[in-house]
């Protein structure tokens, strides 16, 4: 269900919550002396509740003035003009904390930290995506050889290539740029 419509169900939900409670609330206050309320406990503050694990399918849009005001130069480079980090200089490569890596972008969900592993490339590299739906691929015969580039499903921004020699199950080797990524811990 997309998210418009999930808002306009809630919407509606509440509105009939709404109308039942006060329908209800009236004939009892008809039918009844009100009763003593019982002592309550103070409020307590809830938790915040963690960051939706939501993969967007709304598209991002923006002028090339616009990337370049929120991106840094190398994420512009990067994710604007399909450039590449020089391996081993990433800020992800040796992140081993649990959690999710998102488009440095557009926030689109990337990738899940259970899926990074060591490729020994200089990369970060993961086995999947987080959903097929977070990524699109295609051809790329820069530098004269035929490769897969991975590009954000939400903004197009190009992440990096997706390689056949990478670890069971997949066999897939996603090489993300780390300049791409955003990384957000998940407990």
């Amino acid at each position: 269900m997309k998210p418009t419509s999930l808002r306009t169900a809630a919407l509606a939900a509440s509105l009939l919550a709404v109308a039942v409670t006060g329908a209800v609330g009236a004939a009892i206050a008809h039918a009844a002396p009100p009763a003593k309320a019982a002592p309550q406990a103070a409020p307590t503050r809830a938790a915040s509740p963690a960051p939706a694990l939501v993969v967007f399918t709304d598209k991002v849009n923006k002028t090339d003035a616009e990337w370049k005001r929120i991106l840094t130069p190398e994420q512009y480079r990067i994710l604007r003009q399909a450039g590449t980090e020089i391996a081993g200089t990433g800020p992800y490569l040796e992140n081993h904390a649990k959690g999710v890596y998102r488009c440095a972008a557009c926030g689109q969900l990337l990738f899940s930290s259970d899926t990074k592993f060591e490729s020994g490339t200089g990369w970060p590299s993961f086995w999947k995506p987080f959903s097929p739906r977070s990524i699109v691929t295609k051809k790329d015969s820069t530098l004269g050889i035929e490769r897969t580039e991975v590009l954000c499903s939400r903004c197009g921004g190009h992440l990096g290539h997706v390689f056949d020699d990478g670890p069971p199950p997949t066999g897939l080797r996603y090489c993300m740029n780390g300049a791409a990524l955003r990384f957000e811990a998940v407990k």
